[in-house]
């Protein structure tokens, strides 16, 4: 679930930079939770980033870094792993950083940071603005699937046959034991609670006494994951697109799909008044066109430029990312339009999460010894395996193959009820972590009435990935230091699309300003423009 955030590219001063090194100061750590002897994290906490430009590839005024953390925070003294950093530096006086994670789980900071600057450099009045590659994302010790990641259910070209369960579970297994074979020895302490951890040595590297955050979707599950972990450590701490600290991965699945069943209905709703609608312009027949649009291809997975096909599935997948802002909506009808009329797979592969199924893929980094990998050999399904792998982690309920196999029929007519187009799509992800060791309950029974510096929550009403309720639900959760402002327009997070909330969020990180507990932000004008 990654946020919904602009890809303008703002031109500010280049700042001059040093190498990128780490250097050693004589601070020491701060208390972790946990209690009792806890192993010695010093050399960690005595961390400073050394900062330098980031390449040719990336805007010349941001700059890159890196952080080393315990692959095991058990066993500190065994193998480390190098985090990767990025920032904008404040233009003014700063107060420190403020860390941004844009969700996923899966997405690599650095990268969105690059390509979606302009959403943050209000900051700039009071902070340097840092974001970071998670543990097994991006450049920070990638996982990936390797060729197994061609056996996922969710995008073999087709659609999953939900009527074998054995087959399906033994498919997951397969895909599960080709992620762990491919991936570096990170997959096995991959994770929202050590991700957490992870946070809080970042906020010492960077000099800050206390953490300053702007979490998106899953970086809310992350943020809440360090309040419970650090609560001392909080500083200022805003929650945009509010996951759920509590419900399984079935229940989300249904909760996604009924979402995003909401805003294809929006979606039609619009396109049918435009002539260009490749649904055509009868609303009623618009729902049957997508279903067989979506048949025929599982039936018959067209051919890409690359030599790859582009399924059904693909398709389901691709529409629900578009469907996340407005502000795509004219983008996904040109992209169905080229699909339907000329059989152009690009520009809907350009929404495609993780892309279509390839032939091939490229080979995982061979580098395992937990250094930063180069960019151009990070895996390409590196979001997607991470996606599962934290997801997996963070959820400890492994049902046996004779439950699944008795749960599946009433699951499969659940998912459909929530959404004849999506139902599908999301009950194939249900099944993912079959196969992968039991997930932490951490989150479900420690994260709750911390006792923090006060925390803003950002719901919106029409968020079709993280309900207004799960904002709602978390706050009450997490107790009296959680505020709730209420977006009453759409699409996934506020930030990036509400002037209000944009304000009220830069208002409290900047100022410390809260606006009342409950308080709300009226829907912008519709941003279907720019055809």
């Amino acid at each position: 679930m990654l946020a919904m955030l602009s890809t303008r590219r703002t031109a500010r001063r280049c700042v001059c930079a040093g190498a990128v090194a780490l250097a050693l100061l004589g601070a020491g750590p701060p208390l972790a939770a946990g209690g009792g002897d806890r192993p010695d994290l010093s050399r960690f906490y005595r961390q400073k980033v050394s900062w330098s430009a980031c390449g040719a590839d990336m805007p010349k005024d941001m700059q890159c870094g890196k952080v080393t953390v315990p692959l095991d925070y058990a066993r500190p003294g065994a193998r480390t792993l190098d985090l990767a950093l990025a920032r904008y530096r404040a233009t003014g006086p700063s107060r420190g950083s403020v860390l941004l994670n844009f969700g996923g789980p899966g997405g690599p900071g650095v990268q969105q940071l690059a390509t979606g600057a302009d959403d943050f450099m209000d900051l700039t009045n009071g902070y340097d603005v840092v974001s970071f590659d998670p543990r097994g994302v991006g450049r920070s010790s990638p996982v990936t699937c390797g060729r197994g990641g061609d056996q996922d259910p969710a995008s073999t070209g087709g659609s999953p046959d939900h009527s074998d369960p054995q087959a399906l579970i033994k498919q997951w297994q397969r895909v599960a034991a080709e992620c762990a074979r491919s991936s570096s020895p990170v997959l096995a302490h991959i994770g929202t609670v050590n991700a957490a951890r992870d946070l809080d040595v970042i906020r010492q590297a960077l000099g800050d006494k206390k953490l300053n955050y702007l979490g998106f979707s899953y970086g809310t599950r992350l943020g809440a994951v360090y309040a419970a972990q650090f609560p001392d450590k909080v500083g200022r701490l805003a929650l945009d697109g509010v996951d759920t600290l509590t419900e399984s991965l079935a229940q989300q699945g249904v909760v996604a799909a009924e979402g995003q069943q909401t805003a294809l209905d929006d979606f039609l709703d619009w396109c049918v008044r435009e002539v260009t609608c490749p649904f055509g312009q009868d609303r009623r027949a618009a729902d049957a066109q997508v279903l067989r649009l979506v048949r025929s291809l599982d039936k018959n997975p067209v051919s890409t430029d690359v030599g790859g096909r582009l399924s059904g599935q693909d398709l389901v997948g691709a529409i629900g990312q578009a469907l996340y802002s407005k502000r795509t909506w004219p983008s996904l009808e040109r992209a169905v339009a080229a699909l339907v009329d000329d059989g152009d797979t690009r520009r809907i592969e350009a929404f495609v999460p993780g892309g279509v199924a390839l032939p091939t893929r490229r080979e995982p980094a061979e580098r395992r010894d937990g250094g930063l990998v180069d960019p151009a050999d990070v895996p390409l399904d590196n979001t997607l395996a991470a996606m599962m792998a934290i997801n997996c982690a963070d959820d400890p309920d492994r049902p046996g193959a004779g439950q699944i196999t008795r749960d599946l029929p009433r699951l499969r007519a659940d998912y459909e009820q929530a959404s004849p187009v999506f139902g599908q799509y999301r009950l194939s992800e249900l099944l993912m972590c079959y196969g992968r060791p039991k997930g932490s309950d951490f989150i479900r029974e420690k994260v709750k009435n911390v006792d923090t510096a006060k925390m803003l929550l950002v719901g919106t009403r029409g968020d079709p990935a993280t309900p207004y309720r799960w904002a709602v639900e978390t706050a009450r959760r997490l107790g009296s230091s959680a505020v709730v402002l209420d977006n009453k327009g759409d699409g996934h997070t506020g930030y990036g699309s509400s002037r209000c909330v944009h304000r009220k969020v830069n208002d409290f990180l900047l100022y410390g300003s809260l606006p009342p507990d409950g308080s709300s932000c009226p829907a912008d004008p519709a941003a279907t423009t720019n055809r």
